[in-house]
């Protein structure tokens, strides 16, 4: 509907009928509606639970999640459950993004492959009635059956805010039902609400003063706005200046332009912080899980390629990228913490201040941010961004920015270089994703100053009231994205495992095909009873003469001034699939020939030496090796997102070409430095 227009599927009377009988909604389809920032997707979450999947609308890449809507526990359960759509959230339905404009398509049923929903369900930030309200009030008056979800009615209450629910749902002709997302507190009413509203499909009757708006031609978002403030002062009473004065205490510190920036420093640092001291224990259970599942599949199968297949490629491939899962999870539930705090809004707008210098949009911060999960979905939102060259330089600068699937490499660096040493390793592992940041802010700078110039414009963001966060949809949330990162990661690893053990078994080399000095060296040890030895030394010749080892001795020349040996030369290969690879690659390659021995990953590569009984990992080789995943475009899929959002293979190329250039140069450099000091 388009705002200031009549719209003839509104009733006109103030008479509430029947849309159509209940039978014709079995199977209905609930829209959930709201304001960014207003609750929805946590509401969403305890309507729905473990119950909901994330997928892409039709002929898109925006995101949404749908899931089934839990049963009431004092109501029978529907023969045909109701399916929950968390749309995007919105201001209004004059949009302005992309993902705003699908919201408003799907609720007028205008989007190819999606019906139309059979109701809405308006989430409404009870503290904040006139920002949410002018929304809808334009949901209403689209005439489907509606009712309003008023959350964050704990802290009104707490604010000693007194909300008149009957004048309310009054005023906006539609049940209105008072909830906490959060606490969880009237979702089982909210339930047996919707459940009402599909059942008995009662339209929505807005009151005269709203009807006249709608009906007037020259109406806009002012009258809308004009409205709702007449709501809120007719049903809304108390000291309703005392949630502000609170956040413009926090404000005052957490916006400040230098005491913002220490305090997101100092956030970050103890995210990082307790992702170290607290991850061990699940990692250390998976290590074992994973040691104890390799020995048991092998302990029942039969000797050879069969064996080496499930045990040494499937199980230790696998086991050996799952294993950093605890820590991707605490930092997804950390962040979801800080997001529903509503503390992320303000360090949007503190991190502003630092991107507008370099030639960044301010709506650049939201891709940016979301890149340290995954630069696909952070490509794919800058579509929010007008500028096109704004939108071009922060698509070529995100996949910078360090996402979940650099952890792993992270963590198995920092763990080799730091033992035992939490406090260092976080600092280690800050450093890492402030390079990332700094490398992203200076190309950014370069590219607005040459091939991409432009001034870029302020930032317009809202900053949501504090909250305590919710532990439950956090958990919820991080369950959601881990399962993710395991679906889409999982595949690629499955893959790579099986053809690097392909690659490291062939072509097969005996005693006999190895050379005399080298069969000399493996009956001398044998004669000593030194059969481990032995079967080491055979195994470490047999892969230098496989297929992985000829294509590592190949690429060698090329990474050996970075300290790499030619073992982490595959790894870096085979990681520009995906950039974790290079974790389960390693398992393979220092797993293969050592049946039987329960050392983990990091123990192998901890006390692997070269031929001439040099540790291979030195302090210089994994700073450099750190560095270099830091800025190198190690990632396929992300490229192709590329190629898709900039329409060509010039801009896609043009990435991994400098990113490339600068992780090889800056890790070179790593390297050098740090041998002078070792």
């Amino acid at each position: 509907m388009s705002v200031g227009q009549s719209n003839p599927d509104l009733p006109k009377t103030a008479t509430v009928g029947l849309a159509t009988p209940a039978s014709a909604t079995d199977g209905a389809t609930i829209a959930l509606v709201g304001n960014p920032n207003a609750g929805k997707t946590s509401l969403f979450n305890r309507l729905t639970g473990l119950r909901a999947h994330t997928a892409n609308f039709a002929g898109t890449t925006v995101e949404h999640r749908r899931g089934q809507l839990k049963p009431s526990t004092r109501r029978p359960l529907r023969k045909t459950p109701l399916q929950v759509i968390d749309l995007p959230g919105l201001y209004s339905f004059e949009t302005t993004t992309p993902e705003e404009a699908i919201a408003r398509n799907v609720l007028l049923g205008e989007h190819p492959g999606e019906a139309r929903p059979q109701a809405i369900v308006i989430v409404v930030d009870a503290t904040n009635l006139e920002r949410n309200l002018p929304l809808a009030f334009e949901a209403i008056a689209l005439g489907k059956p509606t009712l309003v979800a008023l959350n964050m009615s704990d802290l009104t209450e707490r604010l000693g805010l007194r909300l008149d629910l009957e004048k309310l749902s009054g005023r906006l002709g539609c049940p209105v039902v008072r909830v906490s997302a959060r606490t969880g507190d009237g979702i089982d009413d909210l339930v047996i609400a919707i459940q009402s509203l599909a059942d008995e499909q009662r339209l929505p009757m807005l009151d005269d003063a709203a009807c006249a708006c709608i009906s007037c031609s020259g109406c806009g978002y002012a009258s809308r706005f004009n409205w709702a403030e007449s709501v809120r002062a007719d049903t809304l009473s108390g000291d309703l200046n005392a949630s502000s004065r609170v956040t413009d205490a926090l404000d005052r510190v957490l916006t400040h332009r230098v005491g913002g920036l220490i305090a997101f420093a100092l956030l970050m640092f103890g995210v990082f912080m307790a992702i170290f001291s607290i991850a061990t224990v699940p990692m250390d259970l998976i290590d074992g899980l994973f040691g104890w599942a390799g020995e048991s599949v092998g302990a029942w199968l039969p000797e050879g390629d069969l064996k080496s297949l499930v045990v040494d490629g499937v199980i230790a491939g696998v086991g050996g990228m799952l294993v950093f899962l605890p820590q991707i999870c605490l930092l997804f539930f950390l962040l979801a913490l800080l997001e529903e705090s509503g503390y992320l809004a303000r360090a949007a707008l503190v991190m502003d201040r630092l991107m507008q210098r370099v030639g960044l949009p301010g709506q650049a911060f939201v891709p940016l941010l979301s890149a340290h999960a995954c630069a696909i979905p952070a490509i794919m939102s800058t579509r929010v961004i007008d500028d096109r060259r704004d939108r071009l330089v922060t698509i070529l600068v995100a996949p910078l920015m360090s996402c979940s699937a650099r952890v792993p490499v992270y963590a198995m660096v920092v763990a080799m270089l730091l033992p035992n040493r939490p406090v260092a390793a976080a600092l280690t592992f800050t450093g890492a994703y402030a390079l990332g940041v700094v490398a992203a802010l200076a190309v950014a700078w370069a590219l607005k100053r040459t091939i991409l110039p432009g001034e870029s414009r302020p930032l317009v963001i809202e900053l949501p009231n504090y909250r305590l966060p919710s532990i439950r949809n956090a958990l919820l949330e991080t369950v959601d994205r881990a399962w993710q990162f395991v679906q889409n990661a999982g595949t690629t690893i499955l893959v790579i495992s099986i053809v690097l053990w392909v690659l490291a078994t062939y072509p097969k080399t005996d005693l006999a095909d190895l050379p005399a000095t080298d069969q000399q060296a493996v009956a001398t040890l044998e004669a000593a009873g030194q059969t481990d030895q032995a079967e080491a030394l055979l195994a470490q010749r047999s892969l230098e003469r496989s297929l992985v080892g000829r294509l590592g001795g190949l690429m060698q020349p090329v990474f050996e001034p970075l300290g790499f040996d030619w073992k982490m030369t595959v790894g870096v290969v085979t990681s520009f699939a995906a950039r974790e690879v290079i974790v389960s690659t390693l398992s393979i390659l220092y797993g293969l020939g050592e049946e039987g021995d329960e050392a983990s990953l990091l123990d192998a590569l901890s006390t692997a030496t070269d031929p001439a009984g040099k540790p291979v990992f030195t302090t210089a080789t994994c700073l450099s090796l750190l560095v270099f995943y830091v800025l190198a475009m190690q990632c396929l899929p992300t490229q192709a997102v590329t190629r898709r959002e900039t329409g060509g293979w010039k801009w896609p190329l043009f990435q991994l070409g400098y990113m490339s250039l600068l992780a090889y140069v800056a890790a070179w450099a790593t390297h050098a430095v740090a041998s002078l000091y070792a």
